[in-house]
């Protein structure tokens, strides 16, 4: 259409030399037509018509018309807005039951004082921060090729390496002191990057929309679960700390089947990737409700004196429970868009 525009009179200055083309062939002699060789029609279509500069300029007539047939695009508003309201639907709805089901005994302090909403509030922005530091350095060494460079090397040396820095920088700053801040953060930055190089290998399998989908809906799994640790009884939930440890050794354990079962074991592999698929979001999102109601639980430690407040350490256990149920996200939305294919 906007060639159209702007050469307004090529149309019809074709069609005119078109006609007069087309008429200069029929006022052509006749001897022609006899001195012309037959032609071997043998292996010849019996569809084939000879096309002529008239036929050339319909066709051109045609395709400066096709403007007018284009598809509507319908805007993506609608589309949009109805899985916004379905998502927060799904949210509230999620919110509404699990603090029914879970949160029926509230607290019987008259709510939670200022020192433990002061303490939880300081986890929280340290695990969203630790986050944040995981999601740009992944998307920085993703875009840099330097995961790229490292998996081509060898993935499992840069697996275990990765596993084995990640463990140490852990270890060191659960070990460091809250008094010595610049050893403690240097540890706990270099435990965030390392968490991002080994999740930088997931942006090259899954879509960044997808991406984006997985981490609203962990973010919303662990808020209500984490509304319900805040708001529940005192102690509650703490009592889930060994049936969940239990719980990760079998998941751990299912994740290393594919490398013990042989490939025809189809429903037993199957069934192991369910076990650690949904039975690892079951799992983690239980420790999310244990792990915020073990920071209640040092806060008032601390608020006593018996041991020193510390969010950084706090915030290490969320954010291991926010990457293992966001991995989990990913691949099933992976699987879902799998089967739609």
């Amino acid at each position: 259409m906007a060639f159209t525009m702007r050469q307004p009179f090529k149309l019809t200055s074709a069609l005119a030399g078109a006609s007069k083309t087309a008429f200069r062939s029929t006022a052509a002699p006749v001897r022609s037509f006899h001195s012309s060789k037959p032609a071997n029609s043998f292996f010849t279509s019996r569809s084939t018509t000879p096309v002529t500069t008239l036929t050339k300029a319909r066709y051109a007539f045609r395709q400066s018309r096709t403007y007018m047939q284009q598809p509507v695009v319908q805007a993506p508003g609608g589309n949009l807005t109805q899985k916004l309201v379905v998502g927060g639907a799904m949210f509230a709805g999620t919110l509404v039951g699990i603090n029914l089901i879970f949160n029926r005994e509230t607290r019987e302090d008259g709510g939670m004082p200022p020192y433990e909403r002061a303490y939880l509030n300081d986890t929280f922005m340290h695990t969203g921060l630790g986050i944040g530091i995981i999601g740009l350095s992944a998307r920085a060494m993703f875009q840099s090729g330097f995961t790229y460079r490292l998996m081509a090397t060898n993935p499992w040396v840069v697996m275990i390496g990765g596993l084995a820095l990640s463990i140490g920088t852990m270890m060191g700053t659960r070990a460091t002191s809250p008094d010595n801040y610049i050893q403690k953060y240097g540890l706990w930055a270099g435990f965030n990057v390392t968490q991002g190089a080994l999740l930088a290998p997931l942006l090259f399998m899954a879509p960044p929309a997808l991406i984006a989908r997985a981490g609203l809906y962990t973010v919303a799994m662990m808020g209500s679960i984490s509304f319900v640790g805040a708001t529940a009884k005192q102690e509650k939930y703490l009592y889930l700390g060994g049936p969940l440890l239990a719980g990760v050794a079998l998941v751990a354990v299912s994740g290393f089947a594919p490398l013990v079962l042989p490939a025809t074991a189809v429903r037993t592999l199957a069934f192991t990737e369910n076990i650690w698929l949904y039975g690892g979001l079951a799992v983690f999102g239980g420790f999310t409700l244990y792990d915020v109601q073990k920071v209640l639980m040092h806060a008032r430690m601390a608020e006593r004196g018996l041991m020193a407040k510390d969010p950084v350490n706090e915030s290490i256990s969320l954010e291991l429970d926010f990457l293992n149920i966001f991995i989990r996200m990913v691949q099933i939305l992976m699987m879902q868009q799998n089967r739609r294919k």
